[in-house]
């Protein structure tokens, strides 16, 4: 895929408290996909969970599709007990493997889940904005970077050519159902 001045690698946002914004990464995954790109996605939060997550069991059958969940779950909430210090690594262990599969070339889409929420976690923060700027500004021309998480940096809106916020209208955890099998994972 060669860039010129009207075509480019994207970076897209998707942010806001609302539902959708993994399943709208996950879309353009499955739509570069069937153009023959290569494609990665990274998780910042999922992983390490007793849970089968379905957008891992179906990049089974894509072999230009790659994705690692690099997290240890959600910090201090949905019952978890691990010390902040095992989550902080993860992150950073994260960071610096994005920066090297990025910068590498070698992927056409490159899908950051969850990394907007990790720069300011419940005001802890697990990913250094400096660090995310730093892969949006050297990211090769052609790589499509895909970001998202709840609560997007104005710096990181500045830089992105397309964000999307979801809006939270109604959810069924309001009326205490639990996330579903086939939607929510």
């Amino acid at each position: 895929m060669t860039a010129s001045p009207k075509t480019k690698g994207l970076v897209i946002v998707y942010t806001g408290n609302g539902k959708g914004k993994t399943s709208a990464a996950l879309g353009n995954v499955f739509r570069a996909l069937g153009h023959g790109m290569r494609v990665l996605v990274i998780q910042f939060f999922k992983g390490d969970w007793p849970v089968v997550f379905g957008e891992l069991e179906s990049a089974k059958n894509h072999p230009r599709l790659e994705i690692l969940q690099l997290g240890k779950g959600f910090v201090s909430i949905m019952g978890d007990k691990k010390p902040l210090a095992e989550h902080q690594q993860a992150a950073e262990d994260a960071v610096l493997l994005a920066k090297e599969k990025i910068f590498s070339g070698l992927y056409d889409v490159v899908v950051l889940d969850e990394v907007l929420y990790a720069i300011d976690y419940l005001d802890i923060k697990l990913v250094g904005l400096a660090d995310v700027l730093e892969m949006i500004d050297k990211k090769p021309v052609k790589t499509h970077l895909i970001l998202t998480g709840r609560n997007a940096k104005p710096e990181i809106i500045e830089r992105a050519d397309l964000v999307t916020e979801m809006k939270e209208i109604k959810h069924p955890f309001q009326k205490g159902i639990q996330a579903q099998k086939g939607i929510d994972f």
